[in-house]
């Protein structure tokens, strides 16, 4: 019975550059990419691109950095709105959608009024879409998360005043 070859260091790396190439070449702020048990996910945010890759669950290799990308503006208005007394921060990691589905209107927009309760937005974590409702009525001053974007917990999603 052959066993199956190990990807060597030099074929990871040539692959991970790969990657990161095409994020940076692209809108993408993240690409992931499994392959039986390696798995590769490259990002890019406020510093330099990042890649973690893995070959067994239990053992994560050494990260690796590419040149450093400039901290787009929205990063910084994200921080200052986590302070901002109206801001909705998500309760979960996840990932934010804000339409229920692709092909319908967003929950909400910019300018509209919604009441305590209603669904502003979904967080998609470990398959499972959980709502996001508005803590107080008001009227939404602006919208931090786009659709399809990884969220951590505690990120500004909307102001509502």
């Amino acid at each position: 019975m052959a066993s199956k070859p190990k990807a060597t260091p030099s074929n990871d790396t040539k692959l991970v550059r790969e990657l990161a190439k095409i994020l940076n070449d692209t809108d993408l702020n993240e690409i992931e990419m499994r392959k039986g048990d390696l798995k590769i996910r490259v990002s890019k945010g406020a510093g330099p691109v990042q890649t973690i890759a893995s070959v067994a669950p239990a053992m994560a290799a050494p990260s690796v950095s590419s040149q450093p990308v400039a901290a787009p503006p929205a990063v910084t208005e994200k921080q200052d709105a986590s302070a901002h007394p109206g801001a909705v921060k998500s309760p979960m990691v996840g990932t934010a959608y804000v339409r229920p589905s692709p092909d319908a209107d967003p929950f909400v927009s910019v300018g509209d009024k919604v009441s305590e309760g209603d669904t502003i937005m979904l967080i998609e974590a470990m398959k499972t879409f959980n709502p996001i409702t508005a803590p107080k009525s008001g009227k939404i001053e602006d919208i931090l998360a786009q659709d399809g974007q990884p969220v951590e917990f505690g990120e500004a999603l909307f102001i509502i005043v």
